[in-house]
């Protein structure tokens, strides 16, 4: 399996822990992390979640007890999680899965901070758009 550039490690082995709610990526190059399920489902890099440019992002909230129900492998470069939620328009590659695991505590803080700033509670529901679909036509 190859990363997107070729300096990119390659995933050696993909488990999904369904107990604790992690996805756990071993790479070529040692490194390992384990993803919690909450923090791939809010930082999914759909534009469903990110939007189609700057400013345009939906904040996620409710989703600490999402599960991943499914992977499908997208070419050798990333994979797309079906979460319990509905959401399965993200698609991980290799290079954003590292990217996660290695930053996942200033990742947990942009998003608490975001929150915060939203006036917003992690477990809150979702309202309007950013749940299971939003009615997007470009993926």
């Amino acid at each position: 399996m190859a990363g997107l550039k070729p300096d990119t490690p390659s995933p050696q082995a993909l488990t999904v822990h369904g107990a604790s709610r992690v996805l756990e990526v071993a790479y070529t190059d040692g490194a390992s992390f384990r993803i919690p399920f909450e923090l791939l489902r809010v930082y999914s890099p759909s534009a469903e979640v990110q939007g189609h440019g700057p400013g345009q992002e939906t904040l996620q909230t409710g989703k600490r007890e999402v599960v991943i129900n499914g992977i499908e492998p997208v070419g050798n470069y990333a994979i797309k999680p079906l979460f319990s939620d509905g959401h399965e328009s993200g698609l991980y590659t290799w290079e954003y899965l590292y990217e996660l695991g290695s930053r996942q505590q200033d990742f947990w803080q942009q998003y608490l901070h975001k929150l915060e700033a939203a006036g917003l509670e992690r477990d809150a529901p979702m309202v309007g758009k950013g749940g299971a679909g939003h009615g997007c036509s470009s993926h």
